[in-house]
């Protein structure tokens, strides 16, 4: 799909310059930008490879006419007009409209107006799908379910029994929602539980064999809510897990069962946070950071990362490190850790010094 420069710029808020009925229908590097495609040169040294007569995006202050553009867009902010630039040119998957052939429905199930259900979508029993929802093929939806207007479940995502998703939800693909939570526990105090009350200290051992706590609560997945591709969401134990309105979830995030995740969060790859812990609002995990088990973390926090979360943080706290402290204290102790081999060589000679002075003596 082509659209005009005036249009482009229309939608993204940004000004423009040039032949604004010039079409474009996506959007490359400058270097490998073809006909019909706008340039990303939003910086000098980008715009030294434009091709004269093209169209280009550019930083606010840059000249179009010293690049010998016919076109251009200037970005006030680069990062925030990429978002809309990407959500003019994306296609989305290809769902076809309708319900396919293929696809297995129970009968009560409600299906709201301009729906499109793909191959081998598999949906139980009393599940709402709202209107314009997306469902792309191998999904399968549990009883009970209720997934909002709007919403784009993408190829081979799992949605068990009782989960509630709000409206304009993305869940990428083969992400598990709703799968039952890690939850065990022993007739008699266990090693873990031991531990806890001695902490470290084994007094004995014995035979313990696990039980298992069913998961009788659900997931609740609030609006704007994106899901990456093989997360997993566990169900609460008798509460729902809950994730807030606009928070984002990365690849490969798991959520423990009762979890509470505020509003615009950010999750990234391979964070896990473990079973009844609570996450404020607009709290970043950046790759890798592990939270403990029930423990909360106040609004507006950044953990780095890698981070390890081992006990209650206060909000608006910046955080690195394993276990986590304030990211300032942890640079200033990986500059000392630097510092330790020239220490140890000046407590080396003076040992020296002291062992030859006593010998002297």
């Amino acid at each position: 799909m082509q659209i005009t420069i005036r249009e482009l710029a229309r939608s993204l808020d940004a000004p423009a310059w040039g032949d604004l009925d010039m079409r474009v229908g996506g959007a490359a590097e400058p270097s490998r930008c073809a006909p019909g495609q706008i340039a990303l040169a939003m910086s000098p040294k980008y715009a030294e490879a434009l091709s004269p007569g093209s169209a280009a995006i550019l930083a606010e202050g840059m000249d179009p006419d010293s690049y010998g553009l016919a076109a251009a867009i200037f970005a006030p902010r680069p990062r925030l007009l990429m978002a809309g630039l990407t959500r003019n040119f994306d296609p989305g998957p290809d769902i076809a409209p309708g319900i396919h052939p293929s696809a297995i429905i129970d009968p009560s199930t409600k299906i709201g107006a301009d729906a499109a259900i793909g191959p081998f979508v598999v949906i139980g029993a009393d599940v709402v799908i709202g209107e314009r929802a997306r469902i792309a093929s191998h999904v399968s939806v549990g009883k009970g379910t209720r997934i909002g207007d709007d919403a784009l479940i993408h190829a081979g995502v799992r949605i068990q029994h009782g989960v509630v998703m709000g409206n304009r939800v993305i869940v990428q693909a083969a992400a598990v929602i709703g799968s039952d939570g890690f939850s065990f526990v022993t007739p008699d105090e266990s090693g873990v539980e031991e531990i806890r009350r001695t902490l470290g200290k084994r007094e004995e051992f014995r035979d313990q064999k696990w039980e298992r706590i069913h998961s009788l609560g659900a997931v609740e997945i609030g609006d704007d809510v994106e899901i990456g591709a093989a997360t997993a969401i566990d169900r609460g134990t008798i509460r729902s897990t809950r994730i807030g309105r606009g928070t984002k979830l990365d690849n490969l995030v798991h959520i423990g069962h009762n979890v509470v995740i505020g509003e615009d969060c950010l999750i990234c790859g391979q964070v896990g946070v473990a079973g009844s812990s609570i996450v404020g609002n607009r709290v970043v995990l950046a790759g890798q950071c592990g939270v403990s088990d029930n423990i909360t973390i106040g609004d507006d926090v950044i953990a780095g990362g890698a981070t390890k979360i081992f006990s209650r943080v206060q909000s608006g706290r910046v955080l690195l490190g394993n276990p986590a402290v304030e990211m300032t204290t942890r640079m200033e102790m990986d500059r000392a850790t630097r510092r330790l081999p020239r220490l140890a060589e000046k407590v080396a000679k003076l040992q020296k010094t002291v062992t030859d002075l006593l010998d002297k003596t």
